[in-house]
C-alpha cells in the first residue's frame, strides 16, 4: 500500500468514524452503531475506500483485549470466586441449551451434516463480548445483577472457545489431530496458564514498583501495554485467545496498588481500538452478499435472535434474576459474536462448513450485532413493566464492596500524610491515600494503610478512588505545582468536594484558597503556633488565655496570624 493511499484510508476511517459516532450518539442510538455503520459505508462493499478490512479488524481485535483487561483489573478474584455459579452454572447452562437448539434447527433447515450443523449451533451460541461489555460499561451497569449476570455468560463463552476450536479438525475427519493431541494442547494450556498466574504472583508487583521507581509515565505507560499484550500472546501460544490472556492479566493485577494507574494508562487505547473494531464489523457486511442471500440471512436472524432471547430468559429466571433483568440479560446477550467470526472461518478451511454457507452466516453475525442496540432499547422499554419475585443469587456490587472507596482521600503519602492517615485511622474514619512515589506506596501498604500508586492530578485517578463519594480530599503533597494541579483538577471535576491543602508559607495558602481550596494550612505558621504554645507553657502562661488565642490566629485560614507576621498583608 502506497504512503498516500494509506493517509486516505486513515483519514476516511477517522472522519467517518466520528461522524457517524457523533450523529448516532445524539439520536440516542449509542456510538457502536455508529462505528457500524462507519464501517460498512468505507469498506470494501460500501464506497470501497478502505479494501482490506481483514486487517482494520485485526488491529480492531487489541480493543477487546484491552477491554477484558480492564473488566479483568476490575473483577477481585474473590469476586470471580462469588460469582462461580453465574459462570459455571448459567454460562454453561446457555452454551448448552442454545447450542443444541441452534444445532438441531441447522441439521433440519439447512440440510447441513451433523458436523456442520454442531459448528454453526456452538458459534451461533456465542454472543459478542465487545459489544455486551461496552453497553454495559457505557451505562454503568456492570456491578447491577442483570450486567454480572451477562458478565459471567460471556465469560464462560470466551472459555470455551478453545475447546471448540480444538474439536473442529476431528469433526472435519482430519487425521493430523487425535484426541491425545487434544489432551496434550490442553494439558499445555493448563501448564501455561499456571506458569503466568505463579509468574505473576512473585514477580509482577516487584517489577511495576521498579518500573513505577523511574518517575516516568510514558515508561510506566510502555510496561503496561506490553504486560497486557505480552501476558495475552503467551495465552494465544497455550491455545487460549489474547483476550482471555489479557483478562487473566487484569486479575493479576486487580489487588495490586497500581490496579488504578494501570487503568487510566491504559483506557484511551481500549476506546481507540475498540472503535476500529467495531468499524472492522461493519466492513465485514457484505452489501451485495445480503441482497444474493436476503431469505437466507434474514430466516438465520429470525430464528437465532428470538430463540436466544427466549432461552436465556428462561435460564436467568431460573437463576434468580428477576424478569426484566432476565429479559435485559437475554436481549443482550441475544446476537451472535465475534467469535463466530473465527470459528466459522476455522471450519470452513477444515471441511466441515460449507463453502456456500459462511458468508451468509458471516453477514446474518455481522448484522445481528448490528441490531444490539435496538435490542437494548427494547430491554429499556419492557423491562420496567415487568414485575416478579425473585432472589438474586449473589448481592450487587457497591462501592462499599469494592474496597477502593472511603470517606477521606489523601493525596500524598509522605509525612504529613502519613500523619493525617494515622489520625483518622486511630479515630475510627476510613480513609485511602494516592501517591506516585512507588517507594511511599510500598512502605504504606507494608504498614497495613490502604495507598494506591497513581497521579492525583488526573480526575481518572481522583475518580477510580471515589472522589466523587468522598466527603473531603486532603492534599498533602510537598511539590506546590502538584499541589496546584491537584487542586485545580479536584475544583473542576468534583465541585462538591471540598478541598484540604498542605502549604509552604502564608502567601502560598492565600493562593490556594484563592484557587478553591476549602482550608490551606501552611507549614511555617503552624510549625510558629506550636513553637509560640510551648514557649507559652514554659512561662507559665495562662492555659485558657492560650487557647483561645490559637483558635484566633487558626481561625479564618490563619488570617490573625497572617496579619501580625507578613508585611505584605
Amino acid at each position: 500500500m502506497g504512503h498516500d493511499s494509506a493517509i486516505t484510508e486513515l483519514l476516511a476511517l477517522l472522519g467517518a468514524a466520528i461522524v457517524a459516532a457523533t450523529v448516532f450518539s445524539r439520536l440516542g442510538l449509542g456510538p457502536i452503531l455508529g462505528y457500524l455503520v462507519a464501517g460498512a459505508v468505507v469498506g470494501p462493499w460500501g464506497l470501497g475506500i478502505v479494501s482490506d478490512p481483514g486487517r482494520i479488524a485485526q488491529v480492531g481485535e487489541f480493543g477487546v483485549v484491552f477491554l477484558l483487561f480492564l473488566i479483568g483489573i476490575e473483577l477481585k478474584p474473590a469476586r470471580l470466586w462469588v460469582m462461580r455459579r453465574l459462570v459455571f452454572g448459567l454460562g454453561t447452562a446457555q452454551l448448552l441449551f442454545t447450542g443444541a437448539a441452534l444445532a438441531l434447527l441447522a441439521w433440519f433447515l439447512l440440510d447441513v451434516t451433523p458436523s456442520a450443523a454442531v459448528v454453526i449451533g456452538c458459534g451461533l451460541a456465542l454472543s459478542s463480548t465487545a459489544f455486551g461489555l461496552q453497553v454495559l460499561a457505557l451505562r454503568n451497569q456492570l456491578s447491577s445483577h442483570w450486567g454480572r449476570a451477562s458478565f459471567s455468560v460471556l465469560l464462560m463463552q470466551d472459555l470455551a472457545v478453545v475447546p471448540l476450536l480444538a474439536v473442529v479438525p476431528l469433526l472435519g475427519g482430519g487425521p493430523h489431530l487425535t484426541w491425545t493431541d487434544l489432551g496434550l494442547g490442553l494439558g499445555r494450556t493448563a501448564l501455561i496458564v499456571g506458569g503466568v498466574i505463579l509468574g505473576g504472583r512473585l514477580i509482577l508487583r516487584h517489577a511495576l514498583r521498579l518500573i513505577a521507581g523511574s518517575r516516568s509515565t510514558e515508561i510506566f505507560t510502555g510496561f503496561a501495554l506490553l504486560l497486557v499484550l505480552g501476558v495475552g500472546w503467551l495465552m494465544e501460544t497455550a491455545g487460549l485467545s489474547m483476550a482471555m490472556g489479557a483478562f487473566l492479566a487484569g486479575l493479576l493485577l486487580a489487588d495490586s496498588e497500581y490496579r488504578h494507574q494501570v487503568e487510566i494508562d491504559i483506557q484511551p487505547f481500549r476506546g481507540l481500538l475498540l472503535g476500529l473494531f467495531f468499524m472492522g464489523v461493519g466492513m465485514e457486511i457484505d452489501l451485495d452478499g445480503l441482497w444474493r442471500h436476503e431469505l437466507l440471512i434474514a430466516g438465520i436472524l429470525a430464528v437465532v435472535l428470538p430463540l436466544k432471547t427466549l432461552v436465556l430468559a428462561i435460564l436467568a429466571r431460573f437463576w434468580g434474576l428477576a424478569p426484566g433483568e432476565a429479559l435485559r440479560t437475554a436481549l443482550l446477550l441475544a446476537q451472535a459474536g465475534e467469535f463466530a467470526f473465527v470459528l466459522f472461518a476455522y471450519a470452513s478451511r477444515n471441511g466441515v462448513l460449507p463453502p456456500a454457507l459462511g458468508a451468509p452466516l458471516v453477514s446474518a453475525v455481522a448484522l445481528g450485532m448490528a441490531l444490539t442496540p435496538f435490542m437494548v432499547a427494547l430491554g429499556d422499554l419492557v423491562a420496567p413493566r415487568l414485575r416478579g419475585w425473585s432472589v438474586p443469587v449473589d448481592p450487587p456490587f457497591t462501592p462499599s464492596d469494592e474496597g477502593d472507596k472511603a470517606p477521606v482521600v489523601i493525596a500524598g503519602f509522605g509525612r504529613v500524610g502519613e500523619t493525617v492517615a494515622r489520625i483518622l485511622i486511630h479515630l475510627g474514619v476510613p480513609c485511602l491515600a494516592i501517591d506516585l512515589n512507588p517507594e511511599n506506596v510500598y512502605r504504606g501498604r507494608r504498614d497495613g494503610f490502604r495507598v494506591y500508586y497513581g497521579d492525583a492530578s488526573r480526575p481518572e485517578i481522583l475518580r477510580a478512588v471515589g472522589a466523587r463519594q468522598a466527603r473531603l480530599l486532603v492534599v498533602t503533597l510537598d511539590n506546590a505545582t502538584a499541589v496546584e494541579r491537584t487542586l485545580e483538577t479536584a475544583r473542576r471535576h468534583f465541585p462538591a468536594l471540598p478541598v484540604h491543602v498542605r502549604a509552604r508559607d502564608a502567601s502560598t495558602s492565600a493562593r490556594l484558597v484563592g484557587l478553591g481550596a476549602a482550608l490551606a494550612v501552611p507549614e511555617t505558621l503552624e510549625s510558629s503556633l506550636r513553637l509560640g504554645a510551648e514557649a507559652a507553657k514554659a512561662g507559665e502562661a495562662d492555659p485558657e488565655a492560650l487557647a483561645e488565642l490559637l483558635r484566633t490566629l487558626r481561625r479564618d485560614n490563619y488570617k490573625g496570624l497572617v496579619r501580625e507576621l507578613d508585611p505584605t498583608s
